[in-house]
């Protein structure tokens, strides 16, 4: 993807968020990894969401849309009237349940571009340094979040700012490795762990999404 098109992309990702309801509230939209750091073209655009939970349930549309929809938990995990809204956009998980993050990413990429979305309820920098404490003690390096990412929204606000400086490529960040050691790595460790992670990457195909709860 041409970096300008990614930027394009990325801003169009957020119109939607702002404009148009979600299955879940959102609090932010990030961008990270090539895209950031002014890269062009760009293999794969990373898109961070962070999202809430629904705290109330409803019973009555969670009935309804389980036996129109074969789908549990709509009116539960995710908003009845996202649903009744956007029913194409309705995706579950193994168990038949209303996932948040499938159910975002239906909504929010196309199933052939080259973006991945990653849907937490924490913020991108709380999930970077929980991602990487959980990649150092089990040694799986391609759990690690990208640090170097730019907040472009947040709880309802738009970052003009941030996203002139995204699309003027006048964002500098550390390499990966250095990125990593500042977060507290060991440095004999973050070579291997950057390298992980691109070969990670590179293996993704079209749009893919991740949900995490922290």
């Amino acid at each position: 993807m041409e970096r300008a098109r990614a930027v394009e992309r990325a801003t169009e990702i957020l119109q939607t968020v702002e404009e148009e309801t979600m299955p879940v509230p959102v609090r932010e939209v990030w961008v990270y990894g090539d895209v950031a750091l002014g890269l062009d073209p760009v293999e794969r655009l990373n898109v961070y969401v962070t999202k809430d939970i629904l705290l109330r349930g409803d019973a009555d549309a969670a009935a309804e849309f389980e036996q129109t929809h074969g789908v549990k938990g709509v009116g539960k995990t995710v908003r009845a009237e996202w649903a009744e809204q956007f029913p194409e956009y309705i995706r579950a998980n193994d168990n038949g349940h209303a996932a948040p993050e499938k159910c975002l990413a239906a909504h929010l990429l196309e199933d052939d571009e080259p973006v991945h979305l990653e849907v937490c309820n924490s913020g991108f920098e709380d999930n970077v340094t929980q991602r990487l404490k959980g990649a150092i003690a089990r040694e799986n390096y391609e759990q690690i979040l990208d640090p170097r990412g730019v907040c472009l929204w947040a709880d309802g606000q738009r970052s003009d700012e941030a996203l002139r400086k995204l699309r003027e490529s006048e964002l500098a960040f550390p390499t990966l490795p250095d990125a990593l050691e500042m977060l507290g790595m060991d440095a004999e460790q973050t070579t291997e762990a950057a390298e992980t992670v691109e070969s990670y990457r590179k293996r993704q195909e079209g749009a893919t999404v991740r949900g995490d709860v922290v």
